[in-house]
């Protein structure tokens, strides 16, 4: 339903001229760079011919959920390489499953491999691109990409996110071996004004600071007003003004380049206008 509610928020006049491509299925190979080869052999295997398998209590596997998570990463890859060989200034892939919650070695919050992480890797490894920005305004904290990168100083991980809520972590203390993990944790009932000070304040220079060649956002659109699984008060102007901040970072170091993947968003009202916004202002890059 929110894939539907995407499609059909970017089906008006105005994206018309977006290029839309389907998400090719990423290799095995291609989650090892983020994700043990042992880890992901198991995972695949798991995976049901029928019915359902539970990875924990609200992570569940159906048979289609593979080639899903798979396409998720392959289309974060040929985002990259499309941006690369100058076919697109910048990208936004709309899949499920979401990826920000996948651990090295565990799959939670909905999540089974790390898109944003997978496509980090695949931009130095395969195009060379040093440093990585990756920002995730997500209202829950992507620990899955702050364990994968907690030790790695070529990524810039840079959080915001209400607290307390799942998945716990993205304390202000937790800042990587590098120096290279900023978290800004937002309070309930925190609205735009908030969260516009807070990426002033602590994320953006922060961002500046590091100098990316490639910008992604994990573009979690549940902090938008009208989610039910959290609390704060993001409207459609929020995310389209974060994204343009983004993207001005993007074109002073990083040839504008910005990837967006998609991570949460239960109101398919709320999820559908903010992606709009969202998209609205890649496609002013």
């Amino acid at each position: 339903d929110r894939i539907r509610a995407i499609h059909h928020a970017l089906s008006g006049e105005a994206f018309a001229p977006l290029v839309r491509r389907d998400a090719p299925e990423a290799l095995l190979e291609a989650l090892t760079l983020a994700h043990p080869a042992e880890w992901v052999d198991a995972l695949v295997a798991a995976a049901p011919a029928e019915g359902l398998v539970h990875v924990d209590a609200d992570t569940v596997m159906s048979p289609g959920t593979m080639e899903a998570a798979r396409r998720g990463a392959g289309g974060a890859m040929a985002a990259i390489d499309a941006m690369v060989a100058g076919e697109a200034a910048n990208a936004f892939v709309a899949m499920r499953p979401p990826g920000h919650h996948a651990e090295k070695t565990r799959a939670m919050g909905f999540c089974f491999f790390n898109h944003a992480a997978i496509a980090a890797r695949h931009a130095q490894k395969a195009h060379g691109m040093g440093r990585v920005a990756i920002m995730d305004f997500d209202v829950h904290h992507g620990n899955g990409t702050q364990d994968i990168f907690w030790s790695d100083p070529s990524v810039l991980y840079a959080s915001t996110h209400e607290m307390p809520l799942y998945p716990g972590t993205g304390h202000l203390s937790e800042r990587g071996e590098h120096d290279t993990i900023v978290n800004a944790p937002l309070p309930a009932g925190a609205d735009g004004e908030v969260f516009r000070a807070t990426m002033e304040n602590r994320i953006l220079p922060r961002i500046e600071e590091f100098r990316p060649d490639l910008v992604i956002v994990s573009a979690g659109f549940d902090a938008h007003a009208r989610d039910p699984l959290a609390s704060l008060e993001l409207v459609e102007a929020d995310f389209a003004w974060a994204t343009r901040r983004l993207m001005d970072i993007a074109d002073r170091h990083a040839g504008g380049r910005v990837l967006s993947v998609l991570e949460g968003g239960y109101d398919l009202q709320g999820l559908s206008s903010s992606v709009a916004a969202h998209v609205g202002e890649l496609m002013k890059g």
